[in-house]
């Protein structure tokens, strides 16, 4: 990486108070709690009251983020919030963000890829601060993915939650902070995760409606399968650009999407289970917030210190992929 050295100067998480485990599932569709567990690794989620927006988890994660790094809200220069479920099409989530903060220096916008969007996030905001042109941004990755799954799908309920992560990068010394970038898509798979209707192409109607097109749709198959390939590849492209190797891997912070995916990625970069973050069991699939919400995590059990290297890797619809190679 040239430039400027960019780091993590401090992370948070939200995670909504009420939680949906499998049991309470068991009396919604026809599934059961060992079912769950065999083929995901996930017992509960987290889900949001019906008053809060994911603007409201984004805010709680970032005022914890900006605490940790010592940062105040003016002295931010940039807001990313990564989301598939933003409050509303314009405004951005992250201009309610910045209002929410009292951010009045800071530029702001949101960034649409899926459950890659922390990454991608990171590495726009790493860059432009590299460049000189930012000193500190905030990267969030927040979802109210409750808002869009149906819960009359056994296949797909089961899998998601709410909740929200963020950091704030800024120069660190040398030799820290982010060695490697690795983003990656292929809209040949747009159609396996997808939410069909809402925008320009099938506004919403009456036929939308009753077709269920405003919930998310998963061909779970071929994304199992995607994600299983993409995930040791984007994770050994990364550790290359950053001139390393799986040996140098100190935590390994992926997507939680399914542990089968998490466990065929430990396999991959021959890693043992205790090296890698995983709370998949707690929160479910959070699309973009699942990365920065393990990160914050990982660093509140005390899981990183100074100078470890951290791999994130994760990949979503679009599809897209994305890992980053960091020494914290």
């Amino acid at each position: 990486m040239n430039g400027i050295p960019v780091g993590v100067l401090g992370s948070g998480k939200y995670s909504p108070e009420r939680r949906l485990t499998n049991q309470e599932l068991e009396t919604m569709v026809e599934t059961n709690d060992e079912w769950i567990v065999t083929r995901t690794g996930i017992r509960e989620r987290r889900i949001a009251t019906p008053e809060q927006a994911t603007s409201d988890l984004a805010y709680e994660a970032a005022v914890r983020a900006l605490a940790a790094a010592g940062i105040t809200a003016d002295q931010l220069d940039l807001i990313i919030v990564s989301t598939v479920t933003p409050d509303m099409f314009f405004p951005s989530t992250a201009c309610i963000v910045q209002e929410k903060l009292g951010a009045k220096n800071a530029a702001a916008f949101d960034l649409s890829a899926a459950c890659t969007g922390f990454i991608y996030g990171l590495a726009n905001a790493s860059g432009l601060i590299a460049t000189g042109m930012y000193r500190y941004a905030l990267v969030i990755g927040a979802e109210t993915l409750s808002r869009i799954t149906d819960y009359t799908d056994r296949n797909t309920c089961i899998l998601f939650g709410d909740g929200a992560g963020a950091v704030v990068l800024g120069q660190v010394p040398e030799g820290r902070g982010f060695r490697s970038f690795k983003l990656g898509a292929d809209g040949g798979g747009s159609e396996l995760l997808a939410l069909r209707a809402g925008g320009s192409r099938l506004p919403a109607s009456e036929t939308t409606v009753a077709e269920k097109q405003h919930f998310l749709y998963m061909n779970g198959r071929d994304v199992f399968k995607f994600a299983v390939r993409i995930m040791g590849s984007a994770a050994e492209e990364a550790l290359e650009l950053a001139g390393m190797g799986k040996e140098d891997i100190d935590l390994l912070i992926p997507h939680q999407a399914n542990i089968r995916i998490i466990q065929s990625a430990l396999e991959r970069l021959e890693l043992p289970e205790e090296k890698c973050m995983i709370n998949v069991d707690r929160y479910g699939n959070m699309s973009a917030a699942s990365i920065p919400v393990a990160l914050a995590e990982a660093v509140e059990e005390g899981r990183v210190k100074e100078g470890d290297r951290l791999l994130m890797v994760g990949f979503g619809g679009g599809l897209t992929w994305g890992a980053s190679m960091l020494v914290w």
